[in-house]
């Protein structure tokens, strides 16, 4: 039996009318190539960016090598199950939500999957639309603004677009890495206010480790060289506390 459900065309634009784009960043592990492909051809048509793994070593490996948003596992996985990969997962990040994508059906599975702290759980065969929607409400419940559809604001003289993870002043345009963007989305909604870094780290990161912080205010760095272009607005360091932008 397919591993998705017959009725729609995956590939049909209705599928996908009621999806905004997030640029949201996802890790797939899916050992059938046929599936693989599958769901990493519809999840980028759906607007999120993706990385296939086929088995949960390499899982784990490209895990530690990219920056994710959100895994979408299957537990029948070669040299690592997903359950096994999910563990790894969250010593690694302790907040980093996953989907399992499995073809097991008994309630004892699916209660293993929610101890193990899956945040939702799909059994094959299942409608590529009902997984885009999982995995949207998935990030819009663990992220919460930062991945609900298309966002946009003027900030200062710049446009910037959440979505497209655009900064644009007048012909100049600068294309924001993932963190980038958000960072400077919380930062902005909150503008002339102080954001701990705490806060940040939850938001964007969904971790508060050491490694994580510093990593943070290289991004920080970035980000307050873009704004340079624009004299009414500084990304203020807080001693001891987080960051202000700063918006005359």
């Amino acid at each position: 039996m397919s591993a998705v459900k017959k009725g729609k065309e995956p590939h049909s634009e209705s599928n996908y009318q009621i999806m905004n784009e997030s640029g949201a960043s996802l890790l797939i592990v899916e050992d059938d190539p046929h599936m693989g492909m599958l769901l990493q051809e519809n999840l980028k048509m759906a607007g999120f960016r993706t990385i296939l793994a086929k088995d949960g070593m390499e899982g784990i490996s490209k895990y530690r090598e990219g920056d994710f948003d959100l895994c979408l596992l299957d537990i029948m996985l070669p040299k690592k199950d997903g359950m096994e990969v999910a563990e790894d997962i969250r010593v690694i990040n302790p907040q980093m939500p996953f989907i399992f994508i499995t073809a097991r059906t008994m309630s004892v599975d699916r209660i293993k999957g929610f101890k193990v702290g899956c945040d939702d759980y799909i059994t094959k065969p299942f409608e590529l639309e009902e997984l885009i929607l999982r995995v949207k409400a998935v990030l819009n419940r663990t992220h919460g603004p930062i991945h609900q559809g298309i966002e946009q604001m003027m900030l200062g003289k710049f446009e910037f677009n959440l979505t497209e993870r655009l900064l644009s002043l007048k012909n100049k345009v600068i294309t924001l890495s993932t963190k980038e963007a958000q960072l400077l989305w919380l930062l902005a909604i909150n503008s002339n206010e102080a954001v701990s870094r705490h806060d940040m780290l939850r938001h964007v990161w969904g971790t508060d480790n050491y490694f994580v912080s510093k990593s943070m205010d290289v991004y920080l760095t970035k980000v307050r060289k873009y704004l340079k272009s624009d004299p009414n607005i500084t990304l203020k360091n807080i001693h001891g506390y987080g960051y202000k932008l700063e918006v005359v």
